[in-house]
């Protein structure tokens, strides 16, 4: 076969009919959350079908059954990668990092506090630039006082893909080009191939894990002062959002934070958060768990 071939072959996407899409869209949700509704037809098509073709299948049906048969669970593992949507980028929406250091970071660090832990979630992290996001205006809000306080981030996604790339934590010059100057040079070396990677006192600030919200339970022992998880719930339908957002409330401490995304609203959900501002809400102070 010619290169010319070789492309044309590789352009042609193998189409979906209605019942395979309907198999593939249900498994998704049964497994992460995700609601795909038909018009999303083609981007399970566009997202999927190099993989399809990969495995030398003719169609969706024949890749769905290899998906569900597959014992070690690594074909369900990668087509979720291929789902996932990982578009990120470090201080993503602004005011919720302006608001943190604004009203809740004094709430959180005052000089007379007795418990010095702080524990920040990132759910959702992607690859890596929100958690990181997090740990530089910490460290640039609490100076060299960050040595007397017991700082935790947790970085979550259920994409092993983007967690490879956060755990790595090397970005290209675009991918910085937006933060100061002075912040790359005080949080970043840059690598011989003139990358940027996050520096070691940065990282070990943080933990990586994979984690999938349709858990039954989330396997933490502790709990968080803030929560971010923005972007995330536009891809559920009502009753994975309800659940999830129960979970997040029973997961903070009380006077603790809940950071969305500014296209989600979660206004119509009966819930027990207090809502703050738009994207923002709270766990009030009194309401144990």
């Amino acid at each position: 076969m010619t290169l010319k071939e070789n492309i044309d072959n590789a352009s042609i996407l193998i189409s979906i009919s209605d019942k395979e899409f309907n198999l593939l869209s249900e498994l998704i949700y049964q497994k992460t959350g995700i609601f795909l509704q038909q018009h999303k037809k083609s981007l399970i098509v566009s997202r999927l079908n190099k993989i399809v073709k990969d495995l030398k299948f003719n169609n969706f049906h024949d890749y769905y059954e290899y998906v569900i048969n597959d014992p070690s669970g690594e074909a369900l593992v990668s087509m979720v990668d291929k789902i996932s949507t990982n578009h990120t980028f470090f201080f993503r929406e602004k005011e919720h990092f302006d608001f943190l250091k604004e009203q809740v970071f004094p709430e959180l660090f005052p000089v007379s506090k007795k418990d010095k832990k702080i524990r920040v979630w990132s759910a959702g992290c992607s690859t890596g630039e929100e958690v990181f996001s997090l740990a530089f205006l910490l460290s640039e809000y609490l100076g060299t006082a960050i040595n007397q306080w017991d700082i935790g981030l947790l970085a979550t996604d259920i994409s092993m893909t983007a967690l490879v790339k956060a755990r790595e934590s090397v970005y290209s010059q675009d991918r910085v080009n937006a933060l100061p100057a002075e912040m790359i040079k005080k949080y970043f070396q840059k690598t011989e191939n003139a990358e940027f990677k996050v520096k070691e006192e940065i990282k070990k600030m943080v933990l990586f894990k994979k984690l999938n919200f349709m858990d039954e339970k989330f396997p933490f022992k502790g709990k968080f002062h803030i929560i971010f998880c923005r972007n995330v719930m536009i891809y559920f339908d009502k009753e994975t959002s309800l659940k999830l957002i129960d979970k997040f409330y029973h997961s903070l401490y009380p006077g603790g934070y809940l950071m969305i995304g500014h296209s989600e609203n979660i206004a119509r959900y009966h819930h027990s958060f207090q809502y703050i501002k738009p994207a923002v809400y709270k766990k009030e102070a009194s309401h144990e768990s």
